[in-house]
């Protein structure tokens, strides 16, 4: 349901059905990193947070509980709330 290819890189058919196999390969190995690691949020949250911190040199653990405590509601901001 959130497995989104944006562009295909390829026009062939093995070019698409290779992209095609890459997703679902990735989709499958965050799946079993939440299942192993017990990771709190959903496949799509931290599909998300590996995209923007695809990079960094942290543990996938701290960097998914590091992303996930800094955008929880408890978290003092300036946002006012709306409804009680």
């Amino acid at each position: 349901q959130h497995l989104r290819i944006k562009a295909f890189y390829g026009t062939s058919f093995n070019a698409v059905k290779t992209q095609i196999w890459i997703a679902i390969s990735i989709y499958l190995l965050v799946a079993i990193i939440k299942k192993r690691l017990n990771l709190p949020g959903s496949l799509h949250t931290i599909l998300q947070i590996l995209e923007v911190n695809i990079f960094e040199k942290k543990p996938i653990y701290q960097t998914v509980r590091d992303a996930l405590k800094h955008n929880s509601p408890d978290c003092n901001s300036n946002q006012l709330i709306l409804f009680d």
